[in-house]
């Protein structure tokens, strides 16, 4: 699919306008940047959001910056933990940015891990998407599904109750470690609220039940799922963000063909959000990154992948989103019943998957 190269926020970066009063213009800050020569990023997978056409572009519009992608495979505690042990590493295994679930955004803040910057389309970032002072901001939003391999399941499951049933035995795995990785802690409490958890502890608690119940009747596979997984009949079930999954059909063509499907009731949208590490070792390419990311172009190469990108509705209203971007996409009644958690309903969800899952599931996935 073919994104559009426009990139209507020139202007007002170059005016300076939405950017702190020590911001450089546009210009300037890709000069910065070409000087440093490099940005090391973390934890993004190719088939992530459309990250792989992300990078690319970004690497063709500014091609004297090296892009070094650490971990593509990391969860979000992972990347914390890649800021706080390269504090003092200015060399290419400390990141200079960060993709992290919603709920970490304001931890890796209380951490002093990341530092203040607004990008130049700052005004158009939902407000409860974003910390005030510039410390991360929410990027991109997908709902939790179920990415079913049709070669291997007969009947696919249509909500997480189903997965309860006995011809799954096997057969269901996260797409990532619920100790660790925020799509995983959100998949347990999307599970809690399908079972009637509130959205908070109470819905982590739930979730931790029905994995118990998962594990203990033979269906649960402590395998993080992915699309080689899928493929290979190891995880013929994985629960994981809907952009995900239909960037994993699109990846295996058919072959297996695979099934992506919204369950009916336990719909969780999750927020991603952006931050920039507090010891980046490449601070100025960092904030050209983040200039590039919440562009009108930046923000397409997102929709190509399956997200909506948080400035969907300004895009939107502005008529730059390309018909056939749109027409990619699941169907709108399907995000009707999506549930966004606030910060203080993950964290206390999260407190009580990743404080929980050993002692109550006992499944160590990896």
């Amino acid at each position: 699919m073919k994104i559009s190269k426009a990139l209507a926020c020139a202007a007002i970066l170059a005016s300076g306008a939405g950017l702190p009063a020590h911001a450089q213009s546009l210009d300037e800050l890709a000069a910065a940047a070409a000087k440093e020569g490099m940005l090391s990023t973390i934890a993004l997978p190719h088939s992530w959001c459309g990250y792989g056409d992300v990078i690319a572009a970004f690497k063709a519009k500014y091609p004297q910056i090296t892009v070094n992608e650490l971990n593509p495979d990391a969860g979000s505690a992972d990347e914390l933990e890649a800021v706080r042990a390269n504090k003092d590493n200015t060399g290419p295994q400390a990141p200079d940015v960060l993709d992290i679930g919603f709920a970490f955004g304001p931890q890796a803040k209380d951490e002093g891990l990341t530092q203040a910057y607004k990008v130049a389309t700052w005004d158009t970032i939902p407000a409860e998407a974003k910390d005030s002072d510039g410390h991360w901001y929410g990027d991109y939003y997908g709902v939790l599904s179920f990415v079913v391999n049709t070669d291997l399941v007969e009947n696919v499951p249509q909500d997480w109750s189903d997965l309860l049933k006995p011809e799954y035995a096997n057969a269901v795995a996260l797409a990532g470690d619920p100790r660790a990785s925020n799509q995983a802690i959100l998949a347990v409490m999307a599970a809690g609220l399908a079972q009637g958890g509130e959205a908070g502890e109470a819905s982590g608690q739930k979730g931790l039940e029905f994995f118990k119940a998962l594990n203990d009747a033979g269906n649960f596979v402590p395998v993080i799922g992915k699309a080689g997984t899928i493929a290979q009949g190891a995880t013929p079930i994985v629960i994981a963000w809907d952009y995900n999954g239909l960037a994993w059909r699109d990846t295996l063509a058919g072959n297996p063909p695979l099934e992506i499907v919204v369950p009916k009731s336990g719909v969780v949208a999750g927020v991603y959000v952006q931050a920039i590490s507090a010891y980046a070792p490449q601070p100025n390419a960092a904030k050209l990154w983040m200039e590039y990311l919440y562009s009108d172009e930046g923000q397409l190469g997102w929709l190509a992948g399956y997200c909506h990108p948080i400035r969907f509705n300004d895009l939107a209203a502005r008529g730059v989103i390309p018909q056939a971007l749109l027409d990619a996409l699941p169907p709108a009644e399907a995000y009707e019943k999506a549930v966004f958690p606030t910060l203080d309903q993950q964290a206390g969800n999260k407190a009580a998957v990743t404080g929980g899952w050993d002692a109550v599931v006992g499944a160590n996935v990896q």
